[in-house]
């Protein structure tokens, strides 16, 4: 590749630190867990003072109560159908349904087509746990469940229990992991980056351990920076201050809605505060992203000091009112939580129109003359 390439992209780097692993029973994410991971040992709990019960921590929480809120009126079909009430009166799933793998195969029979709601309600309270066993540990073991204190589960609890239980998930998942990942991930890409003389470059965005900006630095591997995605936990968007050299500097990506669909999706106040704060204007902003709102952002991420600023050719093309596509939607290229939209994205003009298009040429071509960037 080095033959035709001088720089190569690693998509989602922090998998060569953990990997998000979903067990093939089970259909969503929510299910999944850390691999490699140091999984919470059953002795922790006593450490913490937390009654280990592993009905209550490690099955779904199912109350009269929750079945009304998720399906009304079907409510006593559901528990007749796919649930067994417990000696506490709460439910737990029948045998055949206790997967959601199983509950997908169940509504794909021709007869019980058009009941998605009923399947996403199921799916709902199949994940309404707050720890996995690990296979194989003989119940001594686990993994959280990736953000568990939002479950119902978990709020049902006394305060003093969440409490103890937020500890366990907080240095699961920010802690004790640190050192682990950093040794998986010194495995794995030196002997990547040793193999090529080309630059590599690492989208870093997500839930992203403390080890990886360090394990990038030491490697010259570039970092991924959005400036909708700020890294700091105490600024709305990307601020130069948090930029490293070492880095790609873009405001979109493949994954992520164009700048003009962004700046639609925007809530007012949020859209407000950018336009405010971040682009330094006055007055209202407009609610359509217009050309000149699009230059503002390019010309942003041009001047910054980052090795690389890189746009998606929708963004440039944002710049001139004729030339962009006239709905926003059109350019979304996947959207990763929809498994039916991905990659459908065509540019609607060809290089030749592309070439001949000396107003945008000349502008764009300005604006990175204008940075000093070539």
């Amino acid at each position: 590749m080095s033959r035709y390439f001088d720089a190569f992209r690693i998509d989602h780097i922090l998998g060569f630190f953990r990997i998000w692993q979903i067990p093939l029973e089970q259909v969503e994410g929510t299910f999944g867990f850390f691999n490699a991971a140091i999984p919470i040992h059953r002795m922790e709990f006593s450490e913490k003072e937390i009654p280990f019960v592993y009905d209550r921590l490690c099955r779904p929480y199912i109350t009269p109560q929750l079945l009304n809120e998720n399906f009304g009126e079907e409510a006593a079909h559901v528990a007749t159908h796919f649930l067994i009430k417990d000696n506490f009166g709460n439910y737990t799933f029948r045998e055949a349904f206790d997967t959601q793998r199983k509950v997908e195969a169940y509504f794909k029979q021709p007869e019980h087509h058009g009941k998605a709601h009923l399947k996403a309600g199921l799916f709902k309270l199949l994940s309404n746990v707050l720890f996995f066993e690990v296979p194989g540990s003989d119940g001594q073991q686990f993994h959280p469940r990736i953000d568990f204190p939002q479950t119902s589960s978990f709020k049902a609890l006394g305060s003093d229990m969440q409490r103890r239980l937020n500890e366990l998930y907080l240095d699961y998942f920010y802690h004790r992991q640190e050192e682990f990942w950093k040794e998986q991930a010194m495995k794995k890409l030196p002997a990547i980056k040793e193999a090529t003389n080309m630059l590599i470059c690492g989208e870093d965005l997500g839930m992203v351990p403390d080890c990886v900006p360090g394990v990038m630095k030491d490697l010259g591997i570039l970092t991924l920076e959005i400036q909708r995605m700020s890294k700091n936990p105490k600024t709305e968007f990307l601020q130069p201050v948090d930029i490293p050299y070492l880095s790609v500097c873009s405001p979109s990506t493949h994954d992520m809605s164009p700048i003009r669909l962004w700046w639609e999706e925007m809530e007012l106040d949020q859209r407000q505060r950018f336009y405010w704060h971040e682009l330094r204007q006055m007055g209202e902003p407009p609610f359509f992203c217009e050309p000149y709102v699009a230059e503002l952002i390019l010309r942003q991420h041009l001047q910054w000091d980052c090795l690389w600023a890189v746009f998606a050719l929708q963004d440039i093309l944002a710049l001139d009112g004729q030339l962009r596509r006239e709905d926003p939607r059109t350019e979304r290229i996947n959207i990763p939580a929809v498994t039916q939209h991905y990659w459908q994205y065509r540019m609607h003009l060809t290089l030749d129109e592309l070439m001949a298009a000396d107003s945008l040429n000349q502008q764009f071509s300005g604006m990175i003359a204008a940075s000093g960037r070539s």
